[in-house]
């Protein structure tokens, strides 16, 4: 990914976190975007200590602006926006369906689904400028394919995700930009710490049960999948649904 820049969403921890380092490791400038501002910039100073380099972009997908502006700090700052994570999301596994609240649902929606809308809205204008086109990755989940356990909205939202891709794959391809989606599984992230802690009961082993793997990903071997799609070595590779779940997805 050398003299790459991507723009990464939901950076400052998990997964977004260690596709950061991952990606600056392959030789990609990286745009950070998160709301968590403190967390960006010890990542960032992280990465350019290494010889990397990265950009903070303190923002919330949910807002248009933000995603706008993060889009236009790679472009100003790196010349271009080459490739795209869209990883920022937020889920639980929560009550029965009857029993969300409006505000939850609200939420769940408008960070998995919004955001991805917006960041997809403002990443492909940027690439539809550029001869050498794009490629976009959008987090989804094993959620986006059945119903896993999640909180409804969530298994909703993630459904959604996955139409998103597919359309945005299927519009601009002939524009040189490919756009992908990761199924991913359980993973060892603080999204699902906290669920655990709320989830009156669950364990950890309930969420692997029905994988052929049976144990949590680690957030890099995540990001290693989303790399692989944003780089040219998936340069055949477009309206994908990949699964990095352990195997969740085959049985």
């Amino acid at each position: 990914m050398d003299g790459k820049t991507v723009m990464i969403t939901g950076a400052s921890s998990g997964i977004g976190a260690a596709a950061a380092r991952c990606f600056a490791e392959e030789g990609a400038a990286v745009v950070l975007m998160a709301r968590r501002e403190d967390r960006l910039r010890l990542l960032a100073c992280e990465i350019e200590e290494a010889g990397g380099h990265a950009a903070v972009v303190t923002g919330d997908v949910t807002s248009q602006d933000d995603v706008e502006r993060a889009v236009e700090v790679a472009v100003a700052d790196f010349g271009a926006l080459d490739a795209a994570f869209n990883n920022a999301g937020q889920g639980t596994l929560g009550s029965p369906l009857h029993e969300t609240d409006q505000a939850v649902f609200d939420r769940i929606m408008d960070v998995n689904v919004r955001g991805v809308w917006n960041c997809l809205r403002a990443q492909i204008r940027a690439m539809l400028t550029q001869d050498t086109g794009g490629a976009i990755v959008n987090t989804s989940s094993t959620a986006g394919l059945f119903a896993t356990g999640a909180i409804a909205p969530y298994v909703a939202a993630k459904h959604a995700v996955l139409g998103l891709t597919k359309t945005a794959a299927a519009e601009y391809g002939g524009h040189g930009i490919r756009v992908n989606a990761l199924v991913v599984g359980a993973t060892r992230t603080e999204m699902l710490t906290a669920a655990l802690e709320e989830a009156d009961g669950v364990q950890e082993s309930d969420l692997v049960a029905r994988a052929i793997q049976r144990r949590l990903a680690d957030p890099v071997e995540v990001a290693r999948a989303a790399a692989w799609l944003c780089s040219d070595q998936s340069s055949f590779v477009t309206g994908g649904v990949v699964p990095v779940d352990g195997g969740c997805s085959a049985v």
